[in-house]
């Protein structure tokens, strides 16, 4: 590859990372942007959902936030992305079915809060909904800048989160924001925390406070920079539960939502040196690959990221043209 000029930009609308796009989240966490991706996402969300609800009896419904709920009762206004409803009392009484742990890692939830026992007695009389509307059983957030340890929103949101948890509903947190702390104590820091520590830029976690708060579990999907979303299985009222395809939800954000026109692989991303050296090197691997594929004339939109070649960090940069 000829190291004498800079290269021209290369965009595709194919996604070229397995799962979350770095150089596109970057750009969104440097210099805004976010709004319209968790917008648009959690539309495919409702869509993905919907079809996977639909067996069970439940249904789900975007409004200011999307929500899902039993089909043919109230929509109630909450602040959240996702809400589930189960209007079958005797149904939501059942003791919850546990969770599989082959895919994430198991924490119990008084340790990932790092909440202390005197602090819980002031969100046990927190109430949702009354029963005839129904009972909330799950709560899904996309969480945004302002969410985040240091934003705006921070405080606000954690409170909330604990008042839920303490009504039995299940709290699910999708965070694709490497960039700012987990709101979780409990979980390592990628940015500024120990390198030994088993950071992942992304993850999702799903809390079950069932059957009581304190012997409630926390599941954590841990996801690496070119690493598949995972499909996450969220329960509902006794033994039932809905999986979901968030890797299949974000490549269809992203190829319908034009995404890959903000993407330019013939450069670093913005703040590469915020990723961990491990991310660090997956990034400049698929930039290698989607290069020299590009100056061997392939086809780069064609569905589907181009497969890598495991390589040290500095042999890709030694592979990659002057950078800007």
């Amino acid at each position: 590859m000829a190291k004498d000029t800079l290269p021209m930009p290369i965009r595709t609308l194919t996604n070229q990372y397995r799962g979350i796009n770095a150089h596109l989240h970057s750009q969104w966490q440097a210099s805004g942007g976010w709004d319209e991706f968790h917008t648009a996402y959690i539309v495919y969300l409702a869509n993905a959902l919907k079809a996977a609800l639909r067996p069970l009896g439940y249904t789900a419904s975007i409004e200011q936030s999307l929500q899902i709920r039993r089909q043919g009762f109230p929509i109630s206004r909450p602040e959240s992305d996702v809400t589930i409803y189960d209007p079958d009392l005797d149904r939501a009484a059942q003791p919850p079915s546990p969770q599989s742990s082959a895919v994430a890692q198991v924490i119990p939830v008084l340790e990932l809060l790092q909440v202390a026992a005197p602090d819980l007695a002031q969100y046990k009389a927190v109430a949702i909904h009354g029963a005839e509307k129904g009972t909330p059983v799950a709560w899904v957030e996309l969480l945004s800048p302002s969410n985040k340890p240091g934003g705006q929103d921070a405080a606000y949101y954690d409170k909330k989160r604990l008042s839920l948890l303490h009504t039995g509903i299940v709290f699910v947190e999708l965070d694709y924001l490497h960039e700012s702390p987990p709101t979780f104590e409990g979980l390592p820091n990628y940015r500024s925390g120990p390198m030994t520590a088993p950071a992942t830029p992304y993850r999702i976690v799903v809390i079950d406070p069932r059957p009581a708060f304190e012997s409630g579990k926390g599941y954590i999907y841990g996801v690496d920079v070119d690493s598949p979303l995972p499909t996450v299985v969220i329960p509902l009222s006794g033994a039932d539960q809905v999986a979901i395809d968030l890797d299949s939800v974000y490549q269809r954000t992203f190829q319908d939502s034009l995404f890959g026109d903000s993407v330019d692989y013939a450069a670093l991303p913005v703040n590469f040196t915020r990723y961990r050296p491990a991310d660090q090197a997956r990034i400049v691997a698929r930039m290698v690959a989607v290069l020299e594929a590009h100056e061997r004339g392939e086809r780069l939109d064609s569905g589907v990221p181009l497969p890598t070649q495991p390589m040290s960090l500095a042999d890709g940069l030694q592979r990659l043209p002057p950078l800007p």
